[in-house]
């Protein structure tokens, strides 16, 4: 039945009818599944390609945009628009609903294809939702005078909208996982295409054929829903290749654990954290230069660092009354405290009575006032994505000053100076531009290779002449021999890194980048 052709009906003075009230919920949940899509392929695409800003900009602006050509395709829809609205719910649960496996399957088996088929599902996805709510509008307004009926709609397609982006940080991606969530909501999708075969069932045409769709569609849902497990270990153990025994979704990162030959391996957003097989010497480099040189610390404190790792060669040093572990994901601290074999590799650490564990942003927890401490080992990922570079930047180092005994030291991962040498010494900029002195130092790790440290401090650094014993790395004579710099690592000028411009994101994307490249 075309809409043109239905008599004009004067509104019903008694209230909503059932029908309305029955497309308006449909309103809320397309809303909603919509919504869930848009931000799955902006979490995956940051997760994946990095630069959190970046992703979730281009991938919303081209959802809207696609949202905004099904809109305009929505014109030439004349007639049989309920069953329209029905294929359209069908295929955007199927399309939808899987988007996000899709995604992880397409980046562990072809990832040189990877960007084409997200932007390509974007496109497909957007449009499809942006022809349901013009359809719905038609159907609506047989019943409901204009002005009543854009506001009810666009009503209860922003409650829905609300709803999810509250939902999906702190309930649906923590609880059910990324694939599970996507699959999830393409139910629903499906399940308002049934309401619509009910709704409707006096006007659609083969509706036989509409039930059998509908039919097939939930099936499909409901097995890949009940096979998530199986899809994500279809994809991880490809992309990680040794065998996964820990993975879990937070709502910062998605954390797993692997174990083959060489041993366990952490892996953050697919980032390599460490190595069993010779995490030792990046923990000992970062560690031990500082405790060693400062004296006698008393009142340490670890930014990031969930692991425990470097808590447990801080513990080395008998002077050590407190240690403050500052880590924003509950899931980590939990994991390598709870989970026997990892808890086994920072040494029980996180169970020590001398550790408090905070989980909140490093960041704000600086702003706070708070303890003075000897040494302060800042221990976060690469600078990836803006969320993290704020982390690396002037503002951050002032707060970090302040919380610095005058005697003390603080040091600070940064990267591979070989590798990405300008990203390497923008922090070493950064942090001298707080006032603070800036020592480099690099030591090389297999797994990662030639990798860099900076000390911050008020005073100038001075080599200590002992280390704690039984050491596996480091040694009192080869200590001086990583202060060194070849000329291929050396100093060039750079930039500071502000808040405000955020350059040494840009620029380790820059340099990784090429490598990644090649």
């Amino acid at each position: 039945m075309s809409d043109a052709a239905s008599p004009a009906r004067t509104p019903d003075a008694r209230g909503p009818q059932p029908v309305e009230v029955a497309l308006l919920a449909s309103v809320f949940v397309v809303a909603a599944c919509g919504l869930v899509y848009e931000l799955s392929a902006a979490a995956l695409s940051s997760y994946l390609l990095g630069d959190s800003v970046l992703q979730f900009s281009t991938i919303i602006g081209t959802y809207l945009f696609a949202m905004g050509v099904g809109s305009w395709l929505s014109r030439y829809f004349d007639r049989q628009l309920p069953a329209h609205f029905l294929r359209i719910e069908l295929m955007v649960a199927l399309i939808g609903g899987a988007l996000p496996a899709i995604l992880f399957l397409a980046n562990a088996y072809v990832p040189g294809a990877f960007r084409l088929l997200l932007y390509g599902l974007v496109m497909v996805v957007g449009t499809l939702v942006g022809l349901e709510i013009p359809l719905v509008m038609r159907i609506l307004k047989r019943n409901i005078v204009l002005k009543n009926l854009v506001s009810q709609v666009l009503t209860f397609d922003y409650l829905g909208a609300l709803a999810v982006s509250v939902a999906f940080p702190l309930i649906l991606v923590p609880q059910l996982g990324m694939i599970r969530t996507g699959l999830l909501f393409g139910f629903m999708n499906a399940a308002v295409a049934v309401w619509a075969l009910w709704l409707f069932r006096h006007e659609l045409r083969r509706i036989g054929a509409h039930a059998l769709a509908c039919l097939l569609s939930l099936a499909a849902l409901l097995a890949a829903f009940v096979w998530a497990d199986h899809i994500t270990t279809l994809a991880e153990d490809k992309f990680y290749q040794d065998r996964i025994v820990f993975s879990a979704t937070s709502p910062y990162q998605r954390i797993v654990v692997t174990r083959g030959l060489l041993g366990h391996r952490l892996f953050l957003n697919g980032n390599l954290q460490f190595a069993e097989r010779d995490e030792y010497r990046y923990h000992e480099a970062l560690v031990h230069p500082v405790m060693a040189a400062q004296g006698a610390p008393k009142k340490v404190a670890v930014l990031g660092g969930g692991d425990g790792m470097a808590v447990r060669e801080i513990l080395k040093y008998p002077s050590v009354e407190s240690v403050t572990l500052v880590e924003l994901d509950p899931n980590m601290t939990r994991l390598f405290t709870e989970h026997e074999t990892l808890a086994a590799l920072n040494g029980h650490s996180l169970s020590s009575p001398k550790v408090k564990i905070v989980n909140t942003d490093a960041f704000q927890w600086l702003q706070q006032p708070g303890d003075i401490y000897d040494v302060i080992v800042v221990d976060f990922p690469d600078p990836t994505n803006f969320a993290i570079g704020k982390l690396y930047t002037n503002s951050f180092y002032a707060l970090l000053e302040k919380r610095l005994s005058a005697s003390g030291y603080a040091v600070i991962q940064t990267t591979s100076p070989l590798v990405a040498r300008k990203s390497y010494w923008t922090v070493a900029t950064t942090i001298e531009s707080v006032g603070l002195r800036a020592t480099p130092y690099h030591a090389h790790v297999p797994s990662f290779g030639e990798w860099g440290y900076i000390i911050a401090s008020r005073r100038p650094y001075r080599m200590p002449d002992a280390l704690p014993a039984g050491l596996r790395f480091l040694s009192p004579s080869t200590l001086p021999l990583m202060f060194d710099f070849p000329l291929d690592m050396a100093r060039v000028p750079t930039e500071v890194n502000r808040l405000s411009n955020q350059i040494l994101v840009t620029t380790y994307e820059q340099e990784w980048g090429k490598v990644m490249a090649h």
